[in-house]
């Protein structure tokens, strides 16, 4: 007797209709007698996406997802990415974030609990973490990468009344968008990109174009702002550097009438 012939078409025919799929949607799917194994398979087949959620037991077709610039997204409050598992996702916003992360701002990025991932990475030595104001802060295994991110945070930390960071313009209502707009128009060019920078330090990754966007600032003026409060490179007695902006002119003197001599 001939082994019962399963299709795969029949699993893109299902995540095409309903978008995801349980295993269990899978499996029946198939049809009888449809093992776990045999859905495992035809599901690495058609290189479907296993969510991040719901701890992995969500699938999906990369042609369906419609990832935001972070590489997240979600449907019917399953969440998928880019990254592929909990654990590949969260070393990747660790390792992406200026500052490193706390597991209360992963958890709120990600909308899931990370706590139990960040430390299986630590463990793996894939990521490091460091003691700051009461709470582990995760960063970069690389040492150099680390360094920079624990003093980018120790800077943000620093900062009298810091508060949280700014929430998408779409979101945000719209006198606080026009109040923060007129604040930031107000400021000169050294105080525009320097706020900006702070503000897209606090959004960690995808602060620069955030912050852009709200603002009406071209990202690379955001990321320059970034890079000088972290690296410390900021003259405090000059809008420009050195040798920027007009040439200071000389005032000329009114010459005085032979009637105005003694």
């Amino acid at each position: 007797m001939r082994p019962t012939q399963f299709a795969a078409d029949t699993i893109i025919a299902l995540l095409g209709n309903q978008t995801i799929a349980s295993l269990a949607e899978v499996m029946a799917a198939l049809g009888a007698g449809a093992s776990r194994r045999t859905a495992f398979r035809k599901l690495k087949d058609i290189d479907a996406r296993t969510s991040y959620s719901h701890r992995g037991g969500y699938y999906t077709l990369d042609q369906l997802a419609d990832f935001d610039e972070r590489g997240l997204w979600s449907f019917a409050g399953v969440r998928f990415s880019r990254a592929g598992t909990l654990r590949a996702t969260a070393e990747s916003f660790v390792n992406h974030a200026e500052a490193g992360h706390f597991v209360d701002e992963l958890d709120n990025l990600l909308g899931v609990g990370t706590e139990d991932a960040l430390r299986k990475l630590v463990a793996d030595e894939r990521l490091t973490r460091h003691k700051l104001a009461g709470q582990f802060l995760y960063c970069a295994a690389d040492r150099a990468q680390q360094t920079h991110q624990v003093r980018a945070r120790r800077l943000l930390l620093a900062t009298p009344g810091l508060g949280q960071p700014l929430p998408d313009a779409d979101l945000m209502p719209e006198e606080l968008r026009a109040a923060i707009v007129l604040f930031a128009s107000l400021l000169d060019e050294r105080q525009r990109r320097l706020f900006a920078g702070l503000e897209a330090l606090k959004c960690g990754w995808g602060g620069d174009r955030r912050i852009a966007r709200l603002l009406g600032i071209d990202p690379s003026t955001v990321a320059s702002g970034r890079r000088q409060l972290v690296e410390r490179d900021v003259e405090v007695d000059r809008v420009r550097r050195a040798g920027g902006g007009r040439r200071p002119t000389e005032k000329k003197r009114r010459k005085s009438s032979p009637a105005s001599k003694p």
